[in-house]
């Protein structure tokens, strides 16, 4: 069982805007090249600790895991959503700069699976994505033992998925992410200053910035999420 140790949290507006740089922030570490797919990752001290601990006891276990996503900034998040707007980048196989001229419809699409810059958990280096960011890969042999012994044992580590089935738990957001894992002892409090302090007016400098409102974003996607995420006070 994973041991937690509180740290003083500070997480201003910029912070949970993604609008800093990890590699200069003393509360950010990047992770070891074993613990992820080869490229750099970046999380919340606190939340590396947990990770390495629960990687380890998982490869004990027989199952790898690796980090393939951890702290995500502005700038990156903008880009992925950018090129999925234009079309640089295809969205479901579709080109929606094509195919999708309505720019609320284009936004829902893009939204079944990448936030508006500003509204991403990836932000807070509390939440990361384990082993693929495929759903195919889910239904292998791997990715079943994977994902059933995060089930069994992620909580143990202070982990949950904030991005469970669409039902009457969670009917809005995004859709199932069996990949995505948040640090709750981190990620619970950071929601609830993100709801006091990041407003409508903060989510711009992208591409169909002007849906957000529209599409209730705050509302409907960062706190689409299973309430089992949501609870917890400062």
């Amino acid at each position: 069982m994973f041991i937690f140790t509180p740290m003083a949290l500070q997480c201003d507006k910029y912070r949970l805007l993604g609008q800093f740089d990890p590699a200069l922030d003393e509360q950010f570490v990047e992770l070891p090249q074993t613990r992820c797919d080869g490229s750099t990752i970046f999380l919340h001290q606190q939340a590396a600790d947990a990770f390495e601990q629960m990687a380890a006891k998982a490869g004990a276990d027989g199952i790898r895991m690796v980090a393939v996503s951890g702290f995500r900034s502005f700038e990156r998040q903008q880009q992925i959503w950018n090129n999925k707007w234009t079309g640089t980048t295809l969205t479901q196989g579709m080109n929606l700069a094509e195919t999708v001229a309505e720019p609320i419809e284009r936004a829902k699409l893009i939204l079944r699976y990448s936030a508006m810059p500003g509204t991403s958990r990836h932000h807070w280096g509390t939440d990361l994505d384990i082993n693929s960011v495929e759903p195919a890969y889910f239904a292998t042999p791997e990715g079943e033992q994977l994902f059933a012994w995060l089930q069994e044992h992620a909580a143990g580590f202070g982990f949950a998925r904030p991005y469970t089935a669409k039902g009457l738990e969670r009917p809005d957001g995004y859709e199932e992410e069996k990949w995505h894992w948040s640090y709750l002892p981190l990620s619970k409090p950071m929601l609830t200053v993100y709801n006091k302090s990041v407003s409508y007016l903060d989510l711009k400098g992208f591409l169909g910035a002007e849906t957000a409102l529209k599409l209730g974003v705050i509302e409907n996607y960062v706190n689409g999420i299973h309430p089992a995420c949501i609870q917890g006070e400062v």
